[in-house]
């Protein structure tokens, strides 16, 4: 499907340049980093079956390769995304419609899960329902102070029961219900104070703040972090034992890697790591 895209590719300082784009995506990658933004403001960036098939194949292209070391979600325009579009849920649009529609949400969400590298949503802008669930599923959430995040399916008829599974995995109880009952919008303070989002900070210092997040992330082995990523979300969901007894096979297994060992050695050593990311 990517080879749909207008592609543009020039040598930095950085190294390899890329940029890809069509009507619903625009991918730019530099440094090991992918920044993946959502351009379809005529739907306020609406996660159509369009949509999320390029996010999808975006989000997955070359995931294993060593040079990719983080992904970042963005939006252009006022709002991050406002859900599914809901000119494809209408019924004339047919039950076996809809079930491919949520289908293929949840492969988008596995996809964000099952990345080996970390996916960071930066959100500048209104998150709604599909969308609210988007950035919830992601590693990490940094904001601006004026974004705003909401599930107000019930509002017309459709309760936010999918976005609910991200948010409930994010936040307490009565902060998830409140979202889910009342559909009403909370601020950017708000979800920081109960844990939906990373960092707030003004607009200007987006950028700032995410690079510098993963600067501290490509400081790391590469194949460390996805052997932790791939972990925590295998073990959240367990029992507290079982979760342990996991944890214990993935200790060993993390020390006795290239990267464990290399680890230990520069530590001793007194200098700095050189990563296998292997």
């Amino acid at each position: 499907m990517l080879a749909s895209f207008k592609r543009k590719s020039t040598r930095s300082l950085f190294g390899l340049y890329r940029c890809v784009h069509n009507k619903h995506i625009l991918i730019q990658e530099n440094d090991g980093t992918r920044e993946i933004t959502l351009i379809h403001e005529k739907t306020k960036n609406s996660l159509s079956i369009d949509m999320m098939n390029y996010l999808i194949e975006a989000i997955n292209e070359n995931k294993d390769d060593v040079s990719l070391r983080a992904i970042i979600l963005s939006a252009k325009g006022n709002v991050f995304s406002a859900g599914h579009n809901l000119k494809e849920l209408q019924s004339s649009a047919g039950i076996k419609q809809h079930e491919v529609i949520f289908r293929k949400a949840t492969e988008l969400m596995k996809s964000v899960i099952q990345s080996p590298v970390p996916i960071i949503a930066k959100v500048n802008g209104f998150a709604a329902a599909a969308g609210c669930q988007l950035v919830a599923t992601c590693d990490m959430i940094v904001c601006s102070e004026t974004s705003k995040f909401s599930t107000p399916g019930a509002n017309f008829g459709i309760f936010c029961s999918t976005p609910g599974i991200a948010i409930a995995r994010s936040i307490p109880k009565s902060q998830t219900t409140y979202m889910l009952y009342t559909g009403e919008p909370i601020t950017a303070q708000k979800a920081y104070e109960i844990g939906l989002v990373t960092k707030v900070v003004p607009a200007e210092q987006l950028d700032i703040e995410v690079n510098e997040i993963i600067e501290k992330i490509k400081h790391k082995s590469r194949s460390v972090i996805a052997l932790g990523k791939e972990f925590f979300y295998k073990q959240i969901d367990l029992d507290l034992l079982e979760a342990y007894k996991l944890g214990e096979k993935i200790m060993v297994e993390n020390i006795n890697s290239g990267d464990g060992q290399e680890g230990i050695k520069s530590f001793a050593e007194k200098r700095k790591p050189s990563w296998s990311h292997k």
